[in-house]
């Protein structure tokens, strides 16, 4: 696994964590901390993916990204970009799929939103986390949400925020067909 760094305009893809360590010894403004080290070269072995970034100052920071790429030109063309090994994965997760099935019925659907609400004793407004459980005919798990927040948005204040159906904040079941 290789690394690129960058620091504003200065940028490199290195083949192990010495030369990491290397480029931006090279870079005055970064004063690295042997704290700092180990954690470049702990991160360069394990098996996260996920970029990492290093505070210089505030608001200043140097990124390192794992990568699969060869050279900095592959790098940028994207061409060794880490794929889940499942094809099925890769084409549409089994969330968008569920949501998407046309099942004619009974759906309960639970979402969990920011709500908008005033606070008496200041008479400001807020956000506050709220879970709405409702039961719904509907012809999908798609069609089930966009009732349930086609209902709350008639009832909510208007700056009251509303997750994704494909997201985390959303939940449905299918409770069988309606009569």
């Amino acid at each position: 696994m290789n690394l690129y760094l960058r620091y504003f305009d200065s940028e490199t893809l290195v083949y192990n964590a010495d030369e990491a360590l290397d480029f931006l010894h090279s870079i005055p403004e970064i004063q690295l901390t042997p704290e700092m080290e180990d954690d470049i070269r702990d991160y360069a072995t394990n098996d996260v993916r996920y970029p990492k970034r290093y505070k210089v100052r505030s608001r200043v920071y140097f990124i390192i990204i794992k990568t699969e790429a060869a050279t900095m030109l592959d790098f940028k063309q994207k061409k060794a970009v880490h794929t889940p090994d499942n094809p099925a994965v890769r084409e549409m997760s089994p969330v968008v799929l569920r949501l998407n099935e046309e099942q004619m019925g009974w759906y309960e659907g639970s979402l969990d939103f920011k709500r908008v609400v005033m606070v008496p004793s200041t008479g400001k407004h807020e956000y506050r986390d709220t879970h709405f459980v409702a039961q719904c005919k509907a012809h999908s798990g798609l069609d089930c949400y966009n009732r349930i927040v086609e209902h709350l948005r008639d009832r909510v204040d208007a700056r009251s925020q509303f997750p994704s159906a494909k997201g985390k904040n959303f939940h449905f079941k299918y409770l069988g067909m309606w009569k």
